[in-house]
């Protein structure tokens, strides 16, 4: 089994950047692609971007396209989302999930609780 738990979200003004992180416990990290998700209010969760196990395959949303990296540090059981150009649309709760490579949610197994990103106008 696998826990998760994001960090690294905040407020953050049009056209910033944040640097999101998900930590996973266990000693399986490796075993599992990784995934972003996000939800805001009122709306179902998305695809934001996925890496392979091995972090040599990525893909992404086309909204976030050019303006999001996702990258994993297996010795660390970690992955991440850098996020540039933020855009007030990009506000919303995001989730790291561990499973297999896809852009489908229900191919993801475990959930971390999420983190509050909002980005100001």
């Amino acid at each position: 089994q696998v826990q998760l738990v994001e960090s690294g979200g905040g407020l953050v003004q049009a056209g910033g950047s944040l640097r999101l992180s998900c930590a996973a416990s266990g000693r399986t990290f490796s075993s599992y692609a990784m995934g972003w998700f996000r939800q805001a209010p009122g709306k179902e969760r998305e695809f934001v971007a996925a890496i392979s196990r091995s972090g040599s395959s990525t893909y992404y949303a086309d909204s976030v396209k050019g303006r999001f990296t996702i990258s994993r540090d297996n010795a660390k059981n970690t992955v991440y989302l850098q996020m540039n150009s933020l855009k007030p649309e990009d506000t919303a709760v995001y989730y790291c999930a561990a499973g297999s490579y896809s852009y489908n949610s229900r191919m993801y197994n475990y959930w971390g609780p999420g983190t509050q990103v909002t980005v100001s106008s």
